[in-house]
């Protein structure tokens, strides 16, 4: 017998371990939500297959359409600040002489 080799022997005694951890009460319930958890990773790893198998197609038929055309930059135009405007808000002629 190997070191990594389980045993009827150990898995008895794995059994009876556990048993007197988790109480006769709590081991079904807890079999159970292990059962569910079991059942919804193998829907989503299976989920996760298809959907590889879905992007293994989409690349293709992604590079069988054209690019679309690049489209140029958009420039903002705004007059040079020449002390008239602050933050955008024009300034009224007496603010103007006062802060000169």
């Amino acid at each position: 017998m190997g070191l990594g080799e389980l045993s009827p022997w150990h898995l008895l005694i794995l059994a009876a371990v556990v048993l007197v951890l988790f109480g006769a009460k709590r081991l079904p319930d807890s079999a159970r939500s292990l059962g569910k958890a079991m059942r919804i990773f193998k829907t989503e790893t299976s989920g996760l297959r298809e959907g590889d198998k879905a992007d293994e197609d989409q690349p293709r038929a992604a590079a069988a359409q054209p690019l679309p055309a690049p489209t140029p930059p958009t420039v903002d135009v705004r007059p040079p600040n020449d002390g008239t405007t602050v933050n955008g808000v024009p300034l009224s002629e007496a603010q103007r002489t006062q802060s000169s």
